[in-house]
């Protein structure tokens, strides 16, 4: 069962509490919740929910991956799928999907262990291959540290 949009309420106005002066930027995100549609399908237009894993390691840097589609220097991320039963939960997917780094790897940064980092709402051209109108990704970014592995 996906990510409810109790949750997804519950999330953004935690994030909200630490950056209320953002509230107008997730209105598109307020507005989704209300629909009938699920706020986390890659098939809900105009807004729909996606996560992605802002990864740093012990000398402070981030990991970013090339994006396919674009040619883009990203953080790991992407839409929510089925089988996830939270937002973190599905950043940490994705990270694995995309990088291998499973999720034991990986521990929250202390404070961000419920509340994402950013929550970021970009546009998404529309792309006529996959029959896809014009619409917004409304991006949860979760903050995690890579764990140092000794042997």
């Amino acid at each position: 069962m996906p990510p409810s949009a109790d949750h997804i309420r519950a999330t953004a106005e935690a994030y909200l509490t630490r950056h209320p002066s953002e509230r107008e930027g997730l209105a598109a995100l307020f507005d989704a919740l209300t629909g009938e549609d699920d706020p986390t399908s890659r098939k809900t237009f105009p807004t729909h929910v996606t996560c992605s894993a802002i990864v740093i390691d012990s000398g402070s840097r981030v990991l970013h991956i090339q994006h396919n589609a674009t040619g883009k220097a990203l953080v790991p991320g992407g839409h929510n799928e089925p089988g996830d039963q939270d937002l973190p939960g599905a950043a940490l997917r994705e990270l694995f999907e995309e990088t291998g780094i499973p999720h034991d790897a990986v521990i929250p940064l202390p404070g961000f262990e419920t509340v994402p980092l950013d929550i970021d709402v970009h546009g998404i051209a529309a792309n006529a291959a996959k029959g896809e109108p014009a619409h917004q990704h409304v991006d949860f970014r979760w903050v995690f540290l890579l764990r140092s592995h000794t042997r």
